[in-house]
């Protein structure tokens, strides 16, 4: 099956100037693809930056690509999301801000005046219609007190660590419109405890007669407690909760078949780890054994929904630097269905008379638009959208997959980025990038969408890019996703540095001129390597990983580091210094610019810090930079131009490319 992307947009050579920040920004993002139950529409949400509030702002679109028409749903200077249509098509339900926090809101699906429904002072998170579109279950906190709300504008507000969680609960919502004011909701759940998914999982599901809702839980609401995920059921009437998945493995993603005889589930391995290994089960809804289904290559699957027959589950996961869509049936192996080979796409949502597929699709030269893909008689996608037509018609280098063989003659893949007007026999600085995880991976996606390191710019300026896929990697198997444990820093870094010579030996790169850079596992690498090798003239080095000790007593993932290192701090001392950029920092001479938000908790700021005195007291050329209102990855439009503004302005200065 091929992906069809039409767009106006067209990457040549020969034009004026060059790709910019600013002209990155411009690129639209496109997501929460849902295909109407008809088949006929999709809805998606639009996200652009706002340069004049410095906020990316999210709009919701409708397109019918029979007739190639388009209209946008939602307006205003607050974002849209999230939108899910109803039973019988004559309705979106969305999340949007409008009111001044998260709620869920109604319009119909031709273009209106939405209502609110909800009123929630904490937010909602999600939420999902039941089967005869009479009724929403949502997810948000409880209100907090009238004591609570003294207290904060007292600031008294200070609270004991380990209690007093905010917990996301389950509620229960009609979907009709009440006059002008939004409905009362009823609590579902009382328990403490966390409504949730992990890692592209989902976290609830109605029967299909409405009478039970089942949905995923852990203990508290934090990031760490995704390996202790578990599936419960609850019966709306009379809140009565039984049990469906309750192991020491991480269960979510729970899902009835449209029959109502099977509740599947996507689980972990026990115990779970980081790098992740997911299988789809399922279980009998009347109660029973749960039994696992065939395993799909990378072993990392994530739930879209069942086939109308109740005979199969749809799933899709990464496959080297692009995706597939498989049909797993309850006896039998996992059939691809959807496979385009070149390009990427975002994850997949099944429309509500399970017809079709939505997702966007993009490759290295074409931007995002939004697709639908049958799944009756899986073909071609067809795109739904055009948002990135206006696009500047700026040229972009092509975007290669190159191979090579990393330590211990380990297959590696990565992305090759060729310099604008790139002329074969002639030589040019290369940037080197690793992404995050580790269990993450480089895809075929549009080089000039923003991001922490604007690849479309550099090509533009006369530099060749490779972001290397190695161990540790994800879409390769699990075999290769776990071959970094124990072994951050050695074979990764090898594997990364054998891409490098790789590209020098096909004549791209200029061995004298190399720089490196990278993001959260990223940053460790780059970090990392400056500390192995001289070879490299500069370094971005992005939310860092630099003492894994220090990072595992201060970040929100504890069981992160004594995972992969297979140990706790206390317990094997000598591994984390071995592994850690700050203990090999001596020596250290390559010009390093650290970039970091100030409230990360994913990988707290004093990792950065640590790195940055440990270079400053060598007299190593450093600069640092804080981004406040910003987590590990900052959102905020001025912020993500300046990350972009400051990467190219260090290689500029270090690397010197020629005009």
């Amino acid at each position: 099956m091929r992906l069809r992307i039409v767009s106006c947009f067209l990457a040549v050579a020969g034009f004026l100037r060059a790709w910019t920040p600013d002209d990155m920004l411009r690129v639209k993002s496109v997501g929460d693809v849902e295909v109407s139950p008809d088949g006929r529409a999709v809805a998606f949400t639009v996200t652009q930056h706002n340069l004049e509030i410095s906020e990316p702002i999210s709009q919701i679109w409708v397109s019918r690509p029979d007739n190639s028409q388009s209209f946008q749903l939602t307006f205003g200077m607050r974002s849209s999301s999230n939108p899910r249509w109803s039973p019988d098509g004559k309705q979106i339900a969305f999340l949007s801000s409008r009111s001044g926090v998260e709620n869920i809101w109604i319009s119909p699906s031709e273009g209106g005046e939405p209502h609110q429904l909800t009123d929630s002072k904490t937010g909602v998170s999600a939420f999902r219609w039941s089967n005869n579109g009479h009724w929403i279950a949502f997810t948000a906190p409880v209100d907090p007190t009238q004591e609570e709300e003294q207290k904060r504008k007292a600031k008294e507000d200070w609270h004991e660590v380990g209690t007093g969680y905010v917990y996301q609960r389950l509620w229960l919502v009609p979907a009709a419109a009440s006059g002008d004011a939004p409905q009362v909701a009823r609590l579902l759940t009382k328990q403490d405890y966390q409504l949730g998914g992990a890692f592209g999982g989902g976290f609830m599901d109605w029967s299909p007669d409405d009478r039970k809702i089942v949905f995923a839980h852990m203990p508290r609401p934090r990031f760490d407690d995704w390996r202790k995920l578990d599936v419960a059921e609850i019966n709306v009437e009379t809140g009565a909760i039984r049990p469906v998945a309750d192991t020491a493995a991480a269960e979510d993603t729970p899902l009835y078949s449209p029959d109502g005889k099977w509740i599947a589930y996507r689980r972990s391995d026990i115990p779970p780890h980081w790098a992740i290994k997911f299988r789809i089960c399922i279980v009998p809804a009347s109660g029973g054994e749960a039994r696992g289904l065939a395993e799909t290559f990378n072993e990392e699957p994530s739930l879209i929904g069942w086939a109308k027959d109740s005979q199969s589950i749809f799933v899709q996961e990464a496959s080297g630097t692009t995706r597939v869509i498989y049909r797993v049936p309850l006896r039998g192996e996992p059939v691809s269905i959807y496979a385009p080979g070149k390009g990427n796409f975002s994850s997949a949502s099944l429309n509500p008379t399970r017809t079709a597929l939505g997702f966007a699709a993009q490759d290295s030269v074409t931007p995002p638009e939004a697709f639908s893909l049958s799944v009756l008689a899986p073909g071609d996608a067809h795109q739904a959208s055009h948002v990135n037509s206006d696009l500047p018609n700026l040229p972009l280098g092509q975007t290669r997959v190159i191979r090579w063989k990393g330590a211990g003659n380990l297959d590696i893949e990565g992305l090759l980025t060729y310099p604008v007007n790139y002329q074969e026999g002639k030589r040019y600085p290369l940037i080197v990038i690793s992404h995050g995880g580790p269990p993450d991976g480089f895809s075929q996606s549009f080089i000039a969408s923003p991001g922490h390191y604007p690849i479309a710019a550099f090509a533009s300026r006369g530099y060749a890019v490779l972001r290397s896929n190695v161990r540790g990697s994800t879409g390769y198997g699990k075999k290769f996703r776990y071959a970094n444990y124990r072994d951050w820093g050695y074979g990764d870094f090898q594997d990364m540095m054998a891409g490098v010579d790789k590209v020098i030996e096909m004549g791209v790169a200029d061995s004298a001129r190399l720089g490196i850079a990278g993001w959260s596992y990223g940053g460790y690498m780059t970090a990392w390597a400056i500390t192995q090798t001289h070879r490299f003239k500069a370094a971005s080095i992005g939310a860092p990983v630099t003492d894994l000790a220090s990072m595992n007593g201060t970040a929100d993932m504890w069981t992160f580091t004594p995972d992969y290192m297979q140990a706790e701090a206390w317990e094997n001392p000598q591994i984390y210094i071995q592994h850690s950029p700050v203990y090999n920092a001596k020596g250290v001479t390559t010009p390093a610019l650290i970039q970091q938000g100030q409230d990360d908790t994913v990988v707290p700021l004093g990792q950065g810090q640590e790195y940055y005195n440990a270079l400053q007291g060598q007299g190593v050329p450093v600069r640092m930079v804080v981004y406040p209102r910003s987590n590990h990855s900052p959102r905020e439009s001025k912020i993500v131009r300046n990350i972009m503004q400051e990467n190219l302005a260090w290689f500029e200065k270090y690397l010197n490319p020629p005009e």
